[in-house]
């Protein structure tokens, strides 16, 4: 499965810091996006140890196929995401290690969200609040849920999805990384598509932006790199009120169904045209 990636973070109009980080793995075609909070406790610290961490683990693990999980194997996810769910729990642990080790550090954490593609399985890991989303045949949706006080009372059906982006509290999170010694990872998987476009963001493009306009900027551009380029302008046009960072991977089509689609073409027979104005 071949693929085309862009990425970009931006510090934003108003942080003196940026707190986000994100690493490409493109030998795995893994890719980690993370969200530092803590400002003064070093939330860019928090984010990247997070993005390093991950990688490291996922690395190691392609490599030692014994290592051991920090977490639990779920019997109906493969090794892959199984291993991104460990890797993903290692971050929380470095974080909240270092975070006790360290009293500048303290109160420190991160979001995290990570995709792992294999064939055409993509593996998923996330806490927090940034997101990943997919866009398929014109269809754009968030596959990853956040972890948000708005968002679970959305979830109850206390507020409405219109309240809660509106609320003071969208930056209120009920999951992060390196807040206690273990965090409660959200793993899943999802068969891929030919032409499907995945999204990661930090809360600073998703905030900013609306989910139309992110799609409408997908589909109305081809080159991954300036995609990317222009959501980070779109976030700093509306504001830019926090850094942004973004990752977009999209599922190329291979080059024998290229060579079959030809072929059929070639191959079909011409159909008769018949004009307006004939006997």
């Amino acid at each position: 499965m071949q693929i085309k990636v862009g990425a970009r973070t931006d510090l934003g109009r108003v942080r003196s810091n940026n707190e986000d980080s994100f690493k490409l793995v493109p030998e795995l075609n893994l890719f980690i996006l993370s969200d530092g909070m803590g400002g003064e406790a070093h939330g860019e610290v928090a984010s990247n140890l997070a993005v390093e961490a991950i990688a490291a683990h996922c690395l190691e693990g392609g490599q030692k196929p014994d290592l051991p999980y920090l977490v639990d194997p779920r019997a109906e996810l493969n090794e892959k995401t199984n291993r991104l769910a460990s890797a993903v729990q290692l971050a929380n642990k470095m974080i909240y290690e270092s975070a006790q080790k360290h009293a500048a550090q303290r109160g420190m954490g991160a979001t995290v969200v990570a995709i792992w593609i294999n064939d055409q399985r993509l593996s998923v890991a996330h806490v927090g609040d940034s997101r990943v989303y997919l866009l398929r045949s014109g269809e754009f949706q968030q596959i990853t849920d956040d972890h948000s006080l708005v968002a679970e009372q959305v979830r109850r059906g206390i507020l409405t999805k219109e309240q809660a982006e509106s609320s003071d509290m969208q930056s209120v999170l009920i999951r992060a990384l390196g807040i206690e010694p273990e965090v409660q990872v959200d793993a899943d998987e999802h068969l891929l598509m030919e032409g499907d476009i995945l999204v990661l963001c930090s809360d600073g493009l998703s905030r900013m932006v609306s989910d139309l306009e992110i799609a409408s900027t997908l589909l109305s551009r081809t080159g991954m790199q300036s995609t990317a380029d222009r959501l980070i302008e779109l976030a700093n046009e509306y504001g830019g009120e926090d850094n942004v960072s973004v990752v977009l991977v999209r599922v190329e089509p291979r080059p024998e169904a290229l060579l079959v689609r030809v072929w059929r073409w070639l191959n079909e027979p011409l159909q008769p045209t018949t004009s307006a104005g004939g006997n």
